[in-house]
């Protein structure tokens, strides 16, 4: 049997395959009861989510029941109309998206703990304290280092690093941790604006073809603006005193160490190379360098007789924001698949034109995160030139800056920082991050304008 007719007779055998190609019948369900339920019970469990920190309540938990209920209420619409198997293959698709972004999380996590463990951090916070460098100081480098690194290294992996740096250095200084990660979150996101693999929304304009890859570097200097013009106002929030001089000698970096060091960078060339050069997922790269740190643990165990179980720190990972993204992308794709989000696009740059169509993009990146909100712009696929394409790249990047919960590297903090950095901790500083929003959009038109 020819290889055609096989895969012809596919969705006989498995329905799912028959509603892969994108042409599977989708219901508008925006003014269907069970549209109208979801969305408010959307917007309940976002609420609670916001006030995790005064209620306790993880933030992963109202956000996973919002997603059970709002697939549950489609499946069971489609199945009504007699399309039993639509509501399945999409959902299949956004399991896909969570998966990838949670294998490279993971993998992210599991590598910090590692070295975590093997005291490297603690080292770095020695050097830098020894170096003399007051909080003041170590505010802006932790802050140039994550713009510069996460480009390369993507936002997420990057404000993942910078973070147990501050957590190390900070040591007891609450104050300079908090404004610290609110500095790493802006960073991050406007390094990894004007980078075709910086994020995951400028992968998608680059995949899709309607900017070149040497045209994100336009980009730079209002991404530096967006960082700038916060971190310049933050700095004066930050006491001008210098951390406790450590003792040099009496840390150092644990055997195999310096191992995971190496091997941390070959993982993220082992992601950054699947993507660029293989067109595979850069979680499968991730995957791959996970291996690189369970041989070597093993080895380093056997022939060093020293612990070094890597599964140990596999569950010492921050399951909640891991989980909580599984509740957003799940809940976001459900009401995605309804119509809300290709509602709000098509109001969106009918009503409003295509520069203050993307200067909302941004904004709304920032409350229900800017993968759905970018994924429905490329869907509709509005006219536009290609300034105005960099533009809602560059809003839809460090539009998610404007809270905590915009992006991964802010959720990804969040749980890192044990409750010191929190939703409302960021909240405080985004009059002045939407200073910083403001400024990289003038700049982008003043110099990107022709």
């Amino acid at each position: 049997m020819k290889l055609t007719k096989l895969w012809a007779l596919l969705p006989l055998f498995f329905p799912v395959f028959a509603f892969a190609n994108g042409t599977e019948i989708r219901l508008d369900l925006t003014s269907h009861w069970v549209g109208y339920f979801s969305l408010v019970l959307f917007i309940f469990a976002y609420a609670l989510v916001m006030t995790e920190e005064f209620t306790g309540f993880n933030k992963s938990k109202p956000v996973i029941l919002a997603a059970g209920v709002i697939w549950g209420l489609v499946a069971w619409v489609y199945a009504a109309e007699g399309l039993p198997h639509t509501a399945e293959a999409v959902l299949r698709h956004n399991l896909l998206e969570f998966a990838e972004l949670f294998l490279f999380l993971l993998v992210a996590m599991t590598y910090i703990e590692t070295m975590k463990e093997r005291n490297v951090f603690e080292v770095l916070k020695v050097w830098l304290t020894n170096k003399g460098l007051s909080f003041r100081q170590l505010f802006w480098l932790t802050g140039f280092l994550a713009f510069f690194i996460s480009p390369v290294a993507d936002n997420l992996t990057t404000a993942l690093i910078m973070g147990a740096v501050v957590l190390s250095v900070g040591g007891n200084n609450v104050r300079f941790i908090s404004i610290a990660f609110v500095n790493i979150v802006v960073a991050a996101n406007a390094g990894g604006a004007f980078s075709p693999f910086g994020d995951i929304t400028t992968l998608m304009v680059w995949q899709k073809g309607v900017i070149e890859f040497y045209h994100f570097f336009a980009l730079f200097i209002p991404s530096l603006i967006n960082f700038i013009v916060p971190a310049a106002i933050m700095h004066f929030a930050i006491k001008n005193e210098s951390p406790e001089i450590s003792d040099s000698g009496a840390v150092k970096i644990k055997e195999g160490g310096i191992t995971v060091i190496v091997l941390f960078v070959f993982t993220i060339a082992t992601a950054v190379s699947f993507h660029n050069f293989l067109h595979l997922p850069p979680a499968m790269g991730m995957m791959m360098g996970l291996s690189y740190l369970m041989i070597a643990s093993f080895f380093i165990g056997k022939f060093r007789d020293i612990e070094c179980d890597i599964f140990k720190k596999l569950a010492k990972a921050e399951w909640d924001t891991l989980l909580f993204f599984f509740g957003v992308i799940l809940s976001v794709g459900g009401l995605g698949f309804m119509g809300y989000l290709t509602l709000t696009s098509e109001l969106m740059y009918t009503s409003l034109g295509a520069t203050n169509a993307n200067i909302l993009v941004g904004i709304l990146s920032a409350v229900v995160d800017n993968i759905p909100v970018m994924f429905a712009v490329l869907t509709m696929n509005p006219e536009m030139s290609s300034g105005q394409w960099l533009l809602v790249t560059l809003t839809a990047g460090v539009g998610g800056s404007l809270l905590a919960v915009g992006s991964a590297a802010g959720v990804a903090l969040m749980g890192q920082s044990k409750g010191i950095y929190t939703f409302v901790s960021h909240l405080k500083w985004t009059p002045i991050i939407a200073l910083g929003y403001g400024a990289s959009i003038y700049a982008h038109i003043l110099i990107n304008g022709v």
